[in-house]
């Protein structure tokens, strides 16, 4: 497996592919998940967004797009990370998640917030940030949708 930080335009079919099959996430968030790397194509580094891109054989296989949050002065926003559904439980959402913090502890950052729902379906994403570190910081009540809470993880060093 190699990482890469540079996006190529190839990568919006694959970050499109990749949330579409997870079973995840609607149209309309799969279009945001792309969105992020139109922007960042559109406006280079002042979009504000990074990415890293976990690859075999020539194939993505899973992403992360993160970037400072506006306004604060140590604190980053991990915007998504998502693996191919084949390629799960492998270590690869492990990896990408400990490269990305390097990568932000090396520009300052000492906080990474995430958020993600409280879906029974996203119980597994729960689980994969604590045990990475993460502690909820905040839930909103039916913030998505009655039943579907947003909730708020937080990750801080020193």
């Amino acid at each position: 497996m190699t990482i890469r930080a540079i996006p190529t335009p190839d990568d919006r079919a694959s970050i499109e592919c990749i949330l579409t099959e997870s079973g995840f996430f609607n149209s309309e968030e799969v279009e945001i998940g792309v969105s992020l790397l139109d922007e960042y194509f559109r406006t280079g580094e002042a979009s504000g967004y990074s990415f890293l891109f976990a690859e075999e054989d020539e194939r993505v296989v899973g992403y992360t797009c993160y970037g400072p949050i506006p306004g604060t002065l140590v604190s980053w926003d991990l915007y998504w990370i998502a693996v191919a559904v084949d390629r799960q439980g492998t270590g690869i959402g492990r990896q990408l998640l400990s490269l990305t913090e390097a990568r932000i502890k090396g520009m300052g950052g000492k906080r990474v917030y995430v958020e993600t729902s409280s879906r029974p379906l996203y119980e597994p994403t729960r689980r994969f940030y604590e045990r990475a570190g993460y502690k909820e910081e905040a839930r909103l009540a039916e913030y998505y949708a009655p039943d579907d809470d947003k909730v708020l993880c937080v990750k801080w060093w020193e």
